[in-house]
């Protein structure tokens, strides 16, 4: 019998082989199994390898040994190494985990691979691929995609959603309801009646029967607290389609990361559809499902994985099936270290991203001009990848790729960046009604993320394929194609007003239109043969300084208005996660004030009407008609409680919850008020909430002030006197320097 439909599905059999499930074209769900025997691989001397054979044939679980051929990324030629074919997943580890402790001199290839890679490279299958499949007896002869990954348009299958998500958060207060939600249909059940809340959970997962049960605080408290309460009452649960699997549970972790502590919660998958929690999936509010749908797709990691692994995970799984594709061995533990280099050399090659200091103050019709996707195409493009660049720089002054090739990282790219491209350039023509677009705006920031990752996992010490000399080459290639695209604009008589890695800000005293810009985008072109976009002509902008000292220029902390009102910020108050809820919006509310002017001398013609706003946004503060939810300062912990030595207030904060027999890990949030008295916060997680009346009023207020002199700041307003303006409201004429008081126009000027 032949189906078509789509591949939901798929995870280890118990037996061996894989469970595969299936949507048809009719809606139907089936289970289906298929026999898929797993291969890894051993290379070393030929009297070890003969010894390795002896060894592997007298353990108890049985296995397929073969000598076969392969290719490893760093070496020239292939060679010969030793096929060990076994039937299940579980099987795999255990006997390469004893030949490793047996053999420890030999190299071990394909070990610790996700089975949907493995089957994608096999049968060319991912998440969601519309397949034909032949199947008798639920058995599984064929399959067949019948589209790929990089198709601009696929259907996807008619999904069953189904939402669950208590009442409140349960770090803040514990909850009591839990809501649900399938479609039109909503339920509400106490948590006080554990027995009827768990019999007519369990019969809407069976009436609905959901293929993704889409939770909040699903992995970390949920479905752990349901699930206790199912053992303790012994009323079992139908979470899992599959009957015949558990549950399965990974441990919560913190590890290090680009700078930085992460913190990843524990994780509950089911088998049979997917749960997904949105305050665990890694980039859940940058993309929603759509996101989350072609990041499996393009990765070929299941839906359930790809929602909570980082982009790094993504990008190496990507690595991973372009080896697999080409006959690559991907080894076990990583082999390729960085060369030894002298103090000399480290210098010449390790230089980073081209950054130039910006021309600080307020700019007007400046044009930003962003080279697209920039690092992963110069790795497409020039043929950048581990084993192409070795230990040679290139030759970036003249563009030229490296030889050999294609190279592995480039053969993974290309299809990823050319149907972003196809999917940025459809997003640039499509009305702000079109139904395409919301799902293609997440698509395309799940692609970004990827393709921003590609570029730092190059240089990632425990990359499969990692290798530093490539991370080095790119930003040298990319150093040249800055240099001259700045040449290329300063030859137009163009003032360059910053340079930041892949894009630079261009002003030219007769030129205000994005046309009459264009030449400089053919000119960089044809200069650095990259594709290169205009993203907009500001009306004016303004680059901000240090606040350690403000004659030194910040080269990513600016704000600015397009020609169209569009506001972009980067690097203040507004972007920051630590800052509350009111200061961000206040601000983001103070922005949209000036930017409904037309230059810079229209914008202090505003300046009274912004006091006004910030006036009135005090008030409000003072009046408690602020939610204190909107006051929480959230801090990202860096360590554990006992190891840090200034008493912060993010340290102050989490002492109160390890009083209270709350402990949090490094990477966690720390959520707090500032209060008056000491200890001078409240964690915002403790029982009994914050007393509102005990909100530290002078502290909110020099976190607005601060806020509000980065905007006004770069008009002429001295923060040191911004608080009492802001307690005051309208400034009268003689509080305002000289220039802002002549372009106040009569009447304007308040008291």
């Amino acid at each position: 019998m032949k189906l078509k439909g789509w591949l939901f599905d798929l995870y280890p059999a118990r037996g061996g082989g894989v469970t595969l499930w299936f949507i048809d074209e009719d809606g139907r769900r089936h289970r289906l199994w298929q026999p898929f025997p797993l291969v890894g691989y051993a290379a070393g001397p030929s009297h070890r390898l003969r010894a390795l054979w002896s060894f592997l044939a007298g353990q108890p679980i049985p296995v397929l040994l073969s000598r076969v051929e392969r290719r490893d990324l760093f070496q020239a030629d292939s060679m010969h190494v030793m096929g060990i074919e076994l039937e299940k997943q579980e099987d795999l580890q255990s006997v390469f985990s004893k030949a490793q402790s047996a053999f420890p001199d030999l190299e071990y290839y394909d070990v610790d691979l996700a089975l949907s890679l493995r089957h994608a490279a096999a049968f060319g299958t991912f998440p969601l691929a519309y397949c034909e499949v032949e199947i008798e007896n639920q058995k599984v002869g064929s399959i067949t995609p019948l589209g790929t990954p990089w198709d601009l348009d696929a259907d996807l299958p008619p999904l069953r959603l189904l939402k669950l998500e208590p009442d409140s958060d349960p770090d803040h207060s514990p909850p009591r309801r839990l809501k649900i939600q399938y479609g039109r249909a909503a339920y509400d059940l106490p948590f006080d009646r554990p027995r009827p809340l768990l019999i007519d959970l369990g019969a809407i997962l069976r009436r609905f029967d959901p293929d993704l049960v889409l939770t909040r605080w699903g992995d970390t408290w949920l479905l752990p607290r349901l699930f206790e309460l199912s053992k303790e009452l012994n009323l079992p649960l139908p979470f899992n389609r599959d009957e015949t699997q558990e549950v399965a549970e990974l441990a919560e972790r913190s590890y290090f990361s680009y700078g930085r502590i992460v913190y990843r919660g524990r994780q509950l998958h089911l088998f049979g559809r997917w749960h997904i929690d949105s305050n665990n999936a890694l980039l859940y509010d940058d993309f929603d499902l759509d996101g989350i749908y072609e990041t499996a797709r393009v990765t070929r990691l299941p839906v359930q994985v790809s929602a909570r692994v980082s982009p790094g995970t993504g990008i190496s799984s990507m690595q991973i099936f372009t080896a697999l594709q080409q006959g690559i061995l991907i080894p076990w533990r990583k082999q390729q270290g960085e060369r030894f280099k002298t103090a000399l050399e480290l210098i010449r090659r390790d230089q980073g991203g081209l950054v130039y200091q910006p021309l600080v103050g307020v700019h007007e019709n400046v044009a930003e001009v962003d080279f697209v996707s920039m690092y992963p195409g110069l790795m497409v493009k020039f043929n950048i990848s581990p084993e192409t660049a070795g230990d040679s720089p290139g030759d970036p002054r003249n563009l030229v790729p490296f030889p050999r090739g294609p190279g592995l990282v480039p053969l993974t790219l290309a299809p990823l960046l050319e149907k972003r491209l196809a999917l940025k350039a459809r997003l640039r023509s499509l009305s702000k009604w079109d139904i395409r677009l919301k799902s293609d705006q997440a698509r395309a920031t799940a692609h970004k993320w990827l393709l921003v990752t590609c570029f730092g996992y190059l240089g990632y010490k425990n990359a499969r394929f990692g290798r530093i000399e490539a991370h080095e080459a790119v930003t040298a290639y990319g150093r040249e194609a800055l240099l001259r695209a700045k040449e290329s604009a300063e030859n137009l008589e163009c003032t360059v007003i910053q340079l930041y890695v892949d894009g630079l800000w261009v002003k030219h005293r007769e030129w205000s239109t994005p046309a009459e810009f264009e030449i400089v985008l053919e000119t960089i072109h044809e200069d650095t043969r990259l594709p290169i976009t205009l993203e907009g002509v500001y009306r004016w902008i303004a680059f901000l300084p240090s606040r350690v000292d403000a004659r030194v220029p910040v080269p990513n902390r600016y704000f600015g208005v397009f020609q169209d009102g569009t506001i972009k910020i980067r690097g203040i108050e507004a972007r920051r996660r630590d800052t509350p809820e009111w200061v961000a919006g206040v601000q983001l509310r103070l922005l949209e004030h000036l930017a409904r002017a037309e230059n810079k001398a229209h914008v202090r013609e505003l300046l009274s009407g912004a006091f006004d706003l910030l006036h009135r946004e005090w008030q409000s503060f003072r009046d408690g008609t602020v939610a204190l939810e909107d006051l929480l300062v959230s801090q990202r912990l860096s360590r554990e409680l006992d190891e840090y030595q200034a008493r912060s207030a993010a340290a102050r904060a989490v002492a109160q919850l390890a009083r209270a027999g709350k402990a949090l890990k490094p990477g966690q949030r720390i959520r707090f008020v500032y209060t008056r008295g000491d200890p001078g916060v409240h964690a915002w997680d403790l029982e009994g909430g914050a007393n509102p009346k005990s909100i530290d009023h002078q502290r909110y207020l020099t976190l607005l002030t601060r806020a509000a002199g980065t905007v006004l700041g770069p008009f002429g307003v001295e923060e040191t006197e911004l608080s009492e303006r802001i307690a005051r409201g309208r400034a009268a004429p003689h509080q305002l320097p000289l220039e802002l008081r002549r372009a106040i126009p009569a009447g304007e000027s308040g008291s």
